[in-house]
């Protein structure tokens, strides 16, 4: 103990005095000291970090303490300084999973995403007890339950007694699970981390919310579980005591992209039929369905977020809806998607957790206790892509929530105690399935999903998946499953799958092209072309919302290429593939007429002139025949004006309660 003095001693004067100092004049009550350089000041001492860390952080707390004190010329009883580590090579990292009893009292590293955060909360440190004789004793509670003397030193006595005075601390508790990266397809492994003092911090609490990805640096300790009843049970639950903890979660950072990938990232988007090699390399074994797997591949690199000058803040991830008839290869796609960009989520239907796709508040009663806030898949997977199956069949809470995360990208929580607004910075692909099996393209979409028609404006583009029978088509999609089965280099996608997610990442980290004055007329002249050529008085083939999505899906393919600019060729890819979205569902097949009412309202534009000019006829006939009308005469009447379907618009009106029959064969308006 003497020697580890010593070594201390000497240690934290030769290399940390100033920092000490400059702690104390600041009043912060932690240092950082660098493991690899204490390991080459004194190997043995540096194991003990490892091995026993309780020991070493105790010697060195108070040799800190001490050095504090004598540039402090204070006591060192009053200053507290906590020596926090950095730099514990990797050796010593650990996935949760594999965390295991021989751990226990151990340093550890662990690389995890916080799944749940409890609020910050005091906690007693130490407690001064006061006997009846006066004789005062100090406890640490070092233990979950608070922890009284066994007797008195003074006088012997064996009593309750009385707390006169206590030390607090700030705690936090998280859950943590493991990333994406390190399950391997595994179920994650989950461990409570428990965060103090100046890790509780605002600015700290702000960086280990949920969703976020951290490296954890601490002791791996334990405590019994208790039963129902109260009393302490064999089994052990373990828990990370934090001292060092550092983020990780930085955008697409977290591949290893080397000099040679990135010449071969730079050969890649210098080919000609570069836009081609990504399509083929999505998902080469499913035939066809070539716009549909661009927009994906345009979605993975993304557009460019923006800020107004007066504060309003413009997105750049891309949203993509599938609706499409079964058997058509939906979550194949999905799949593909979550597995090829870094922290890609798949989900289906209410979500993977109780948080489901945003997030909850939820009681926590294993360590710290009270209401803790949990991450939803949304925010788990911040900054990546989130593949949701089976969307028309999600939560209405989820529903609710998902217009402010798909458009603010935040996602906002007032529940219990806690009130947060979570970063939700992601794509969404989501594939849904009409309510009748098969998709019709004489009616809306709204009218064939159980998605609100607000939800469905967020989607930038929108496709339909149709198994329509075709004999070429069937053919050529035969012999192509043949193929990818008999010979397996079919299936082989043309940009190898490591080389494609190091492409995304380098891009979106790299690339922030500029709109060009020729590409931002030319994407104008599409927008103002289509709000003129409506199907309707007030038919609406576009709106600023799909003009936003041109100006995204424009810069996503000016990312592929690394250009600065985002050029003509890249506003003509972005039309392309927006007017294939709106043809597929905007067309209203009674005006001949894009409208984009059809794609995210339950009434068409045409639907819902005819069913105006039908209650102006209501209007005309209730002012000559008073409030009854004869059913037969309303239906003349509306022939004779052209309506194409007069009985269907009649049982419209009195299926939405504009009209009502009094009586059969007669019809009134509604006062």
């Amino acid at each position: 103990m003497e020697k580890l003095t010593e070594v201390l001693e000497s240690f934290f004067s030769k290399f940390y005095k100033n920092d000490i100092l400059e702690a104390v004049r600041e009043g912060r009550n932690f240092i950082v000291i660098n493991y690899s350089l204490l390991e080459r000041f004194d190997s043995e001492v540096a194991d003990m970090v490892i091995s026993n860390p309780h020991e070493f952080l105790d010697k060195a707390n108070e040799v800190v303490r001490d050095e504090a004190a004598k540039g402090a010329y204070e006591e060192a009883e009053k200053i507290k300084i906590a020596v926090r580590i950095m730099g514990i090579p990797d050796s010593h990292k650990l996935r949760i999973r594999d965390l295991r009893h021989y751990h226990i009292g151990k340093m550890i590293k662990i690389d995890g995403l916080v799944k749940r955060a409890s609020d910050v909360t005091p906690q007693v440190e130490e407690a001064v007890f006061e006997c009846s004789c006066g004789n005062q004793i100090r406890i640490l509670q070092k233990r979950k339950l608070f922890t009284y003397p066994e007797y008195c030193e003074n006088c012997g006595k064996r009593e309750k007694f009385k707390v006169v005075d206590r030390k607090l601390f700030d705690v936090r508790g998280l859950k943590i699970e493991d990333t994406l990266e390190d399950t391997m397809g595994e179920r994650p492994g989950q461990v409570t981390t428990i965060f103090k003092d100046d890790l509780t911090t605002k600015k700290m609490q702000k960086k280990t919310d949920p969703g976020a990805r951290l490296r954890v640096t601490g002791i791996l300790k334990e405590h019994h579980k208790v039963d129902k009843g109260g009393a302490k049970t064999v089994d052990l639950e373990m828990f990370i005591d934090v001292n060092f903890v550092e983020s990780i979660d930085v955008d697409f950072d977290e591949l290893e992209i080397k000099e040679n990938d990135i010449e071969d990232i730079h050969k890649l988007a210098k080919s000609p039929d570069i836009y081609e090699r990504l399509v083929n390399s999505l998902a080469p074994s499913m035939y066809g369905m070539n716009e549909v797997k661009e927009s994906i591949i345009l979605q993975m690199f993304g557009g460019v977020p923006d800020s107004l000058p007066d504060g309003i803040k413009i997105r750049g991830d891309i949203h993509i809806l599938l609706v499409g008839d079964p058997s058509v290869g939906k979550t194949q796609l999905l799949t593909l998607a979550a597995s090829i960009v870094p922290r890609g989520r798949y989900v289906s239907g209410k979500g993977s957790s109780a948080a489901g796709l945003t997030a909850t508040v939820v009681k926590d009663n294993e360590f710290v206790g009270g209401w803790v806030l949990e991450a939803g898949a949304m925010v788990l997977s911040n900054k990546g892509v989130i593949c949701i199956d089976e969307f028309d069949k999600m939560s209405e809470d989820d529903q609710v929530n998902l217009h402010e995360a798909m458009s603010k990208q935040t996602v906002s929580i007032a529940k219990a105690t806690i009130s947060a607004t979570l970063p939700a910075q992601t794509s969404v692909i989501a594939g849904a399935n009409p309510k009748f099996s098969r998709f019709d393209p004489y009616k809306s979409m709204a009218d064939q999903i159980d998605i609100p028609d607000t939800l469905l404006s967020r989607f930038d583009l929108k496709f339909v998946l149709r198994d329509i029978a075709n004999k070429e088509i069937d053919e050529k999609m035969i012999e192509h499953v043949i193929k990818a089965r008999l010979f397996k280099t079919e299936a082989a996608p043309e940009i190898e799958t490591t080389l494609l997610k190091k492409y995304i990442a380098y891009a979106r980290q790299n690339s922030k092209p500029v709109i060009t004055e020729k590409a931002a007329r030319m994407m104008k002249e599409f927008y103002i072309n289509l709000r003129e050529n409506s199907g309707g008085r007030d038919a609406i083939p576009i709106t600023l919302r799909q003009y936003e999505a041109l100006i995204r899906l424009s810069q996503a393919a000016a990312k592929v290429r690394f250009d600065t600019e985002v050029r003509e060729e890249d506003a003509l890819r972005s039309i392309r593939l927006m007017e294939y979205s709106i043809r597929q569902l905007g067309f209203d097949p009674s005006t001949g007429k894009i409208d984009i009412d059809k794609t995210e309202a339950r009434v068409s534009s045409s639907q819902r002139n005819a069913i105006m000019s039908a209650m102006d006829v209501v209007l005309d006939l209730t002012s000559r025949h008073g409030n009854q009308i004869p059913r037969d005469e309303l239906i003349r009447e509306l022939e004779g004006q052209g309506h194409k379907n007069p009985e269907q618009i009649v049982s419209k009106l009195l299926r939405e309660g504009e009209i009502y029959e009094p009586r059969p064969g007669f019809i009134s308006k509604l006062r």
